[in-house]
């Protein structure tokens, strides 16, 4: 099992992705490229922004809000059952054989992290033609980009979805790769302060997190203040930096599966390492789960600690 440790990439240099192609779009789009591509590929453009869609949104993109992928309030990270999830990609009108780009506000780089975990949820769900428009809304108007304020209406669809689980990590598989029962890099892609137990989520049992984990923070992968996701530019020290070895599984998590699913889009999508995946539930559910938890703090420390934050 690694030791914990936090992550510094500082001499990890990061570059802009152009991910379009002759082929078709690919996992990361920009602003240019998707708007070239709206009557080239006709994409179905997922907004999932919720009422800012009526302020103004692409032409034809379909309202998805974030909440249609994301769990209860309790546990906003747990997966939705698949035949709810099959119902809102029927109400939205989606297909199998049309790309998919969805596109979040883009104001953070916090903003990323709904996008990436749309693109998760759907890609688990079967939709191989996915994109992330990077930079989300504020990259389409910074470009100078036409908005819309017309209502898309969706011509709902008929489908099957069967979850694929290769990109899913649930609470019972990160407490076995605890005790040693499985080999796995463990990535916490919270900011330090919830790595090192000084912050908890407002859902979690405990302040704290997963023995065994690394830090690599969510906004690692943009540059200082931007909120476009950046490429990798050297993959080898990014695996060296984690100690991950060839095939080895990955898992990502962090409070609710959001920061988490930017590591595991940094890392699966635009690095191509194999074997990574998403753990939805994350520190919510696993701090519930009653599972040994690394760097909790004692009952004056957390008090201070809470005290602090209010």
């Amino acid at each position: 099992m690694k030791g914990l440790a936090l992550i510094c990439l500082a001499g990890i240099a990061w570059m802009g992705v152009t991910a379009a192609s002759a082929a078709g779009l690919g996992p990361l789009v920009e602003a240019a490229e998707l708007n070239a591509a709206l009557d080239e590929q006709d994409p179905i453009v997922l907004d999932i922004r919720g009422d800012a869609y009526a302020e103004g949104h692409i032409e034809d993109a379909v309202s998805a809000p974030y909440a249609l992928f994301r769990g209860p309030a309790g546990n906003p990270g747990q997966l939705p059952p698949v035949d709810r999830l099959e119902a809102t990609y029927e109400e939205l009108g989606l297909v199998m054989d049309r790309p998919i780009v969805i596109m979040s506000q883009g104001d953070t780089d916090s903003d990323f992290g709904a996008a990436a975990r749309v693109y998760w949820t759907l890609k688990s769900s079967g939709f191989t033609e996915l994109s992330v428009l990077n930079g989300g809304a504020a990259a389409w108007i910074d470009a100078g980009l036409p908005l819309s304020k017309a209502p898309a209406g969706a011509t709902p669809s008929e489908l099957d979805i069967t979850w694929d689980d290769r990109w899913t990590a649930l609470t019972d598989e990160v407490a076995g790769i605890v005790a040693g029962e499985r080999d796995a890099v463990l990535v916490d892609a919270r900011p330090p302060e919830f790595y090192e137990g000084r912050k908890a989520h407002d859902a979690a049992e405990r302040p704290g997190t997963v023995p065994g984990a690394l830090n690599l923070p969510h906004y690692s992968f943009f540059p200082p203040g931007a909120t476009r996701i950046g490429g990798v530019d050297d993959l080898d020290a990014l695996k060296a930096s984690l100690g991950i070895d060839a095939g080895e599984e990955v898992v990502s998590f962090c409070n609710t599966g959001h920061w988490a699913a930017t590591d595991w889009f940094a890392l699966s999508e635009l690095a191509g390492i194999e074997n990574v995946k998403l753990y939805p539930g994350s520190m919510v559910e696993y701090s519930a789960s009653g599972n040994e938890m690394a760097n909790v703090p004692g009952l004056f420390e957390n008090f201070l600690n809470q005290f602090r934050r209010n």
